[in-house]
């Protein structure tokens, strides 16, 4: 075998380097923002790569972008002079409270001896950044942010500040993995700018219950007569009655946008026989928007009752539901509202959903199921 010589190691060295020079750039596209949510249009100004919150602005009005992302690596750079407080969004939710459904990271002025979880670069209001690294004397400060779910990594003009595993926190553990990037207004005059992405390899892995007029294939009756209507990528059901799915389900994580009319009652069955409410075996999440009913919204039906989740008629929200052995979880606009660790039937069975009052109706958007 013939050993490389110094001079064989340098010429190696220096055609490594030229190549790498050839090699193209990571695929960084600049981010696009969309709408303002929940909030004027004037929330926000924007002027080429730049964004200025407006002073004039309230909570929880927030920029988002256009595109939903789940994993990624994103660029940017936040202005700070004085007082000012803001965030990024991560995995923010179509409808309902961002922060709470997807992850916020903290933008604030104060350069802190000790961080917080409150400081600038937290998981705000949960978990304190490593260390608080700012220029904020009328200054430009870069971020960057790798989401590859679990791992989420922070860094504030080259310092990490996160380097979290979300799993290893159960406030974390079912937030979504997938959703807007966005930045909030709290009427202070920050300015972002330069904002760039790359898409990371995604790992979800979710069956569309529906999606689509298509989907609702998917479906058929159970009992009674229930009145479902296909509406392009919303699901209407009215009447009385059941729907069942044509598969059945153990273990598993729902997610969907549901709204509903006043005084609506229905809800999701669950490790059922197919037969609704006749069946011998089954259980019922409530959907019913009604604070003083005994089980509301998000309630185990006759096993227990949900911390009531204030949601607003004909307004969507974010319903997220895991069964798992003998667990079942209930989260409302990224709130736990019910959990029950007592369920005897651990069988497979099907999902249903209910329509349970006469003139009353239930839609149903992005309706999607995967193992737990």
């Amino acid at each position: 075998m013939i050993q490389p010589t110094r001079r064989h190691l340098l010429a190696a060295l220096a055609a490594a380097a030229a190549t790498s020079k050839t090699l193209p750039a990571a695929d960084f596209k600049p981010v696009e923002w969309g709408p303002v949510v929940d909030g004027p249009d004037s929330a926000f100004q924007r002027n080429g790569s730049e964004v200025v919150v407006h002073p004039g602005s309230n909570f929880p009005a927030w920029l988002r972008s256009r595109q939903m992302y789940e994993n990624f690596h994103l660029k940017g750079e936040f202005f700070l002079k004085g007082w000012m407080d803001s965030a990024i969004y991560l995995h923010a939710p179509r409808y309902g409270r961002p922060g709470w459904s997807g992850l916020e990271v903290k933008i604030f002025h104060q350069q802190e001896e000790k961080p917080t979880p409150y400081s600038c670069g937290s998981l705000f209001p949960l978990i304190a950044p490593k260390t608080i690294k700012l220029n904020n004397k009328g200054e430009w400060n870069t971020v960057e942010i790798v989401m590859d779910w679990p791992k989420l990594k922070v860094t504030m003009n080259d310092a990490v500040v996160q380097d979290f595993d979300l799993t290893s926190h159960p406030e974390f553990r079912y937030r979504l993995q997938r959703g807007y990037l966005g930045l909030q207004s709290l009427s202070y005059p920050i300015r972002y700018r330069n904002f760039s992405i790359q898409e990371l390899p995604a790992k979800e892995k979710w069956t569309n219950l529906y999606s689509t007029a298509a989907d609702a294939a998917q479906w058929e009756l159970s009992e009674g007569k229930p009145r479902m209507e296909a509406l392009g990528d919303i699901l209407r059901l009215e009447g009385l009655g059941h729907l069942r799915t044509k598969s059945q389900y153990q273990d598993f994580e729902l997610h969907s946008y549901i709204r509903t009319s006043r005084q609506h009652n229905g809800g999701f069955i669950f490790r059922s026989e197919g037969r609704g409410t006749r069946g011998a075996r089954s259980y019922e999440i409530q959907l019913h928007n009604v604070e003083g009913a005994h089980f509301p919204t998000g309630s185990l039906y006759h096993y227990k009752r949900a911390t009531y989740p204030r949601i607003q008629d004909e307004k969507w929200f974010l319903y997220q539901m895991v069964v798992k052995g003998k667990t079942c979880l209930v989260r409302i606009n990224g709130e736990t509202v019910m959990e029950y660790d007592q369920l005897e039937n651990t069988q497979p069975g099907y999902l249903e959903l209910q329509a349970h009052h006469e003139g009353t109706w239930m839609e149903l958007r992005e309706l999607k199921i995967k193992p737990a």
